[in-house]
């Protein structure tokens, strides 16, 4: 998996920091690390704004700078108000979550550190009022932007909105920031995915963003559809398009400001903190899990040796926060960015499962993996849609509306949309994330470790399983003997119904072959004669 990190120097060239004190000799032995103060030490009284904290890494993000930065002194947060919740009332219920339990034992006044913004994406200036854009320009110290749509197969204008344009007007509020020291972006490892090889850099942008803007102002949302695959061109969607292009448009201003840009790859349930497994949506692995896990997802097409690059969100979380404090200590101008060190297959996601089972599962756990196109249709008709349009029947017989077709059309959409990235291979360059890692004192690589070197495979895709069933679908754990017998009863049921199967097309062959008919009277006859000579042994043993 890819975690990539930009920082704002380029080290081939590193020859200078603001205040003139920094040198590359000195960054590659060592010595500014050892002689500055720690990670937390940084962020001690400091003012940090961050942008989709109510999002899945931002909340993980909230919480660890809590816990390991107690002495943070404020955490601003840009927050909407969404489905007839107040923005109060969506932070509030954020706090509740239990994924901030640790922080609550140590300090059950966290929740007063936490200041939301009321703001809107979308809207000109993010809907950020002149006051509060009079007091975050006061006093933040460092910008966390984590806001994004990770929707695949969104619309162009809306995908472009959201992950470029707000980035502008994001990068715009920072430079009225009077003590601003570090900028810290967001991206994501997939931004560069029409290459193979993915280096270090910012690359030119697939084309000019202002230019894009100005010219999609204008048109009407169903030519902007018809022409989005022209635009996208080699890349497989309107994500990792705008991604690349909000890229650019951060790089553009590392000569005003401290730039730092992370790129994780597909970021999935905590390794470590605040607890193992800790996951809180359906997106990417977690979908994959939880429908094999039901026995809804039976195939799947992926390259049984490529790589899925997963990164838990706690690795991404403590090397975006060691980035923060890098590039602000170092004031940095130019940039790289680091890669991929942990390695999962696709076929260990697939069959994941079994250990602890989903309650009421469809059907037994036994997702097929391959990267047959032909024969992943094949699994489609006979394991996915034969069955549906047969509980569909069902469903309607005892006069309830079918569901079964749709649930596996949505399915089918989903898993289409990972295709791209299950069945292909990246090399990522990771030469800065080594350089951050050796700058961290021993302390700080325990506290902010992002060493996935360390992570063992197996037990962490078993942690993130129990994740998905405890904190996603609230599934109690003590229910899983209940869930095992289901999964017995199931699987007798599909025994008799394939045995049942096997007699019914034997008839059928029985009826119409005389040699069919043969056959049958001699294993019948077979069978008869060693349950007499069983029965038979059996009496004069007794």
């Amino acid at each position: 998996m890819s975690t990539e990190l930009s920082e704002s120097q380029d080290l081939n060239g590193l020859e200078q920091a603001t205040d003139g004190t920094s040198r590359l000799t000195d960054i590659c032995s060592g010595t500014v690390g050892n002689s500055m103060a720690s990670i937390a030490e940084y962020y001690a009284g400091k003012s940090v704004l961050i942008t989709g904290a109510t999002g899945f890494m931002g909340k993980v993000l909230v919480e660890k700078l809590l816990r390991s930065c107690p002495e943070v002194k404020a955490l601003y947060i840009l927050v909407r108000p969404k489905a007839g919740q107040s923005m109060q009332q969506r932070v509030s219920d954020m706090m509740k979550c239990k994924l901030f339990d640790r922080v609550r034992e140590d300090n059950p006044d966290f929740y007063q550190k936490i200041i939301p913004i009321s703001s809107e994406l979308t809207q000109p200036g993010l809907a950020i009022s002149p006051e509060d854009v009079e007091k975050l320009s006061a006093c933040i110290n460092i910008v966390f932007h984590c806001a994004a749509t990770i929707r695949f197969d969104e619309p162009l204008k809306h995908a472009l909105q959201l992950n470029v344009i707000a980035t502008q007007q994001l990068l715009s509020l920072a430079h009225q920031m009077h003590h601003l020291e570090a900028f810290i972006h967001i991206s994501t490892a997939y931004a560069n995915c029409n290459r193979k090889h993915i280096d270090e850099v910012i690359y030119p942008p697939p084309v000019e963003p202002k230019k894009l803007i100005e010219s999609l102002e204008w048109m009407d949302d169903g030519i902007v559809r018809d022409i989005t695959p022209r635009l996208i061109s080699d890349r497989p969607n309107t994500y990792t398009y705008t991604k690349a292009l909000a890229e650019y448009v951060v790089q553009q201003e590392q000569h005003r400001l401290n730039i730092g840009i992370i790129r994780p790859s597909i970021v999935g349930a905590s390794w470590q903190e605040p607890f193992p497994g800790w996951i809180d949506n359906f997106n990417g692995p977690s979908g994959v899990f939880i429908a094999a896990g039901k026995g809804i997802l039976r195939t799947m097409r992926a390259n049984n040796d490529a790589v899925a690059d997963l990164i838990p969100v706690d690795v991404v979380i403590n090397l975006t926060l060691a980035a923060g404090w890098y590039t602000a200590v170092h004031r940095l101008v130019n940039g790289k960015t680091p890669g991929s060190l942990s390695r999962c297959e696709w076929l260990i996601l697939g069959r994941e499962g079994g250990r602890n089972p989903l309650e009421q599962a469809f059907r037994r756990p036994n997702a097929n993996i391959t990267s047959n196109y032909l024969i992943n249709q094949y699994w489609i008709l006979v394991s996915h849609k034969f069955p549906a349009l047969i509980y569909d029947l069902i469903l309607r017989l005892t006069g309830q509306k079918p569901q079964m077709m749709r649930i596996f059309n949505r399915l089918h959409k989903a898993i289409g949309l990972l295709e791209y990235f299950s069945s292909q291979d990246w090399e990522w360059n990771s030469e800065n994330m080594s350089m951050l890692m050796s700058q961290l004192t021993p302390e700080d690589r325990k506290t902010f470790n992002f060493d996935v070197r360390q992570l063992n495979w197996p037990e962490y895709i078993e942690n993130y399983c129990i994740g998905t069933k405890k904190y996603v679908l609230n599934e109690d754990m003590s229910d899983i003997p209940a869930a095992r017998q289901h999964l017995r009863k199931l699987r007798n049921i599909r025994y008799t119904f394939n045995t049942l199967l096997v007699v019914f097309i034997w008839r059928v062959f029985i009826a119409r072959s005389q040699m069919a008919r043969n056959i049958w009277y001699f294993v019948v006859s077979l069978c008869f004669k060693f349950l007499s000579y069983f029965r038979a042994s059996s009496t004069l043993t007794n």
